[in-house]
C-alpha cells in the first residue's frame, strides 16, 4: 500500500474527504517526525511505539574498491509494534 492509497482508505474509512484525509495524513507524520527530533517518543496504544535509537560508529567498507570506511554514529528512528498490532496480524 502506498501513500494515496492509504489516504483513499482513511477518507474511506472515515466518511471524510481524501483532501481531508491527505492532510490529516501528513499533520500526523509531521507530527511524529518533529516529536523524534526532539528525542521524544510516540506511543499509539494497541498499535506501536516510535522512538529514536542510537547506532554506534563502525567501519565498514567500499563495495566498489574495498577500502575500508569510517561510518559516522547515528541517531535512527525505529518502530516497536504494540499488543494490537501483533494481535490483529496474527
Amino acid at each position: 500500500m502506498n501513500k494515496s492509497e492509504l489516504i483513499d482508505a482513511i477518507a474511506k474509512s472515515a466518511d471524510i474527504s481524501k483532501a481531508a484525509a491527505g492532510n490529516a495524513l501528513d499533520a500526523t507524520v509531521d507530527t511524529v517526525k518533529k516529536a523524534l527530533k526532539k528525542g521524544d517518543m510516540v506511543t499509539l496504544v494497541g498499535f506501536g511505539t516510535f522512538y529514536v535509537g542510537k547506532r554506534a560508529a563502525r567501519n565498514g567498507r567500499n563495495p566498489r574498491t574495498g577500502a575500508t570506511i569510517k561510518i559516522k554514529a547515528a541517531k535512527v528512528p525505529k518502530f516497536r509494534s504494540g499488543k494490537g498490532l501483533k494481535d490483529a496480524i496474527n
